[in-house]
């Protein structure tokens, strides 16, 4: 018996056997049509992400891979080092202070910042007397900004107690330990700590069922995104597609034209910067001036004002010798 498929033909040709099944293997992979995001109005860090309908199967490939370049790769700052005055090493005490280095430690591993640009930044936190002192009494320069200002460090717990502490932060991704950290660029004295960077606080996934047509077993992928504030959950999942599209255009062009690609990319990021960062002087430099001015004119109607006081009393004088 001769089973050849491609000699199959509902009119009796082989050529009509053959596009019949060109046709099925041509068929397109069926795209979602929708994206849906339900944000937590009791917690704008948090938010559903609804998409659908995947093809049959591509809710756990997209989810799956989504999720781990969420929990591993996304870039975020924290604490990497601290200093205080008068305290050695990280099982010291300080006086007046409820809390010791190890607890205010773990605490500053909580802190969540946001850094504009890159770098290795130093906060400063300076306390005198008792109060109970959180994230929002941190002095921060201009690329810092502190995403959770509710945050608890320390307590004082008497009149006369006074804190002097620096805060170095940086950027990075995961969970990095004491052991992987170069120590050599802090000075002596400097307690490096264990740093979280990772932005992302919880990521929960669920494949669901859904209709097309007459087909009952395309994919709905739900994802329930939490973030430090740092972040919106939509950065988050935009910012995760982007690495998954950025080595798939590898795969797909080369490592030449991917290069060429990132550095454009790279290079649109810095002179974006380079503007930000010159509106910022602009901007001081006419608070400057306007401060300037306001300083030059002051001491001029002083002295008029002055010289009139002056002249009245001197006639005044003049009048009672007379």
């Amino acid at each position: 018996m001769d089973f050849n498929f491609f000699n199959f033909s509902a009119k009796g040709g082989p050529a009509s056997g053959w596009n019949f099944f060109n046709f099925i293997m041509l068929e397109k992979i069926s795209l979602p049509t929708k994206i849906e995001v339900q944000e937590n109005s009791e917690n704008k860090n948090e938010a559903r992400i609804i998409i659908e309908p995947c093809y049959p199967g591509y809710g756990v490939t997209l989810g799956n891979s989504l999720r781990r370049i969420l929990l591993s790769s996304l870039s975020g700052a924290a604490v990497t080092a601290v200093k205080v005055k008068g305290v050695s090493h990280e099982f010291s005490f300080i006086p007046y202070v409820k809390e010791d280095m190890v607890e205010i430690i773990l605490n500053l591993r909580l802190l969540r910042v946001k850094i504009i640009s890159p770098g290795l930044y130093k906060l400063n936190l300076n306390v005198k007397g008792e109060k109970k002192v959180k994230a929002k009494d941190i002095e921060v320069p201009s690329q810092v900004e502190i995403a959770s200002p509710d945050l608890d460090i320390l307590t004082t717990t008497n009149k006369n107690a006074k804190v002097e502490m620096e805060i170095w932060v940086e950027q990075g991704r995961g969970y990095v330990p004491v052991e992987d950290k170069e120590k050599d660029k802090f000075e002596l004295g400097v307690i490096v700590t264990n740093s979280i960077f990772t932005p992302i606080r919880k990521v929960g996934m669920e494949i669901k069922n859904v209709r097309v047509g007459e087909k009952t077993n395309y994919d709905k992928l739900i994802l329930d995104i939490e973030t430090d504030g740092t972040l919106t959950p939509q950065e988050a999942l935009q910012n995760s597609a982007q690495i998954l599209i950025d080595h798939f255009n590898f795969i797909l062009e080369g490592p030449e034209e991917t290069i060429n690609n990132q550095q454009s990319i790279n290079n649109q990021q810095l002179t974006i910067n380079n503007e930000e960062k010159e509106n910022k002087k602009t901007k001081k430099q006419k608070n400057k001036k306007t401060l300037e001015q306001k300083n030059i004119k002051t001491p001029k109607i002083l002295k008029q004002k002055n010289n009139k006081t002056i002249k009245q009393k001197n006639k005044k004088r003049q009048e009672k010798i007379n």
